[in-house]
């Protein structure tokens, strides 16, 4: 298993709108495309109280990019990203790591 790790640092004040979209949009549209969340965190104590850290389990690198590059192009997914963003920009970046656990790891 390979871990992507993704951390979201949001617009000021746009956490909110990413929670949402992520709850009723993202979800099903991964879902959909075979993509396994690992797990959502906000930051409570930490440099900003403005970022959304996620994982994402794949079977292998060419699993994550058929499964990502689909996500990223998928029709739906475009339409409800350039609605959500009508207002402007959520996301200010994003930081990506590829994690694979260690021996010892609960993980695997």
């Amino acid at each position: 298993m390979i871990y992507e790790m993704r951390v979201y640092r949001c617009v000021p004040g746009r956490l909110p709108a990413l929670l949402n979209r992520f709850n009723t949009i993202t979800l099903k549209i991964w879902e959909r495309h075979g993509i396994k969340q690992a797990g959502f965190f906000t930051t409570l104590i930490g440099e900003s109280n403005q970022e959304l850290t996620y994982f994402l389990a794949w079977e292998s690198l060419a699993d994550r990019e058929k499964k990502w590059n689909a996500f990223a192009a998928d029709p739906e997914w475009l339409a409800k990203r350039a609605e959500t963003e009508k207002d402007g920009a959520i996301v200010e970046n994003v930081a990506v790591q590829m994690l694979t656990p260690t021996a010892f790891s609960s993980v695997q």
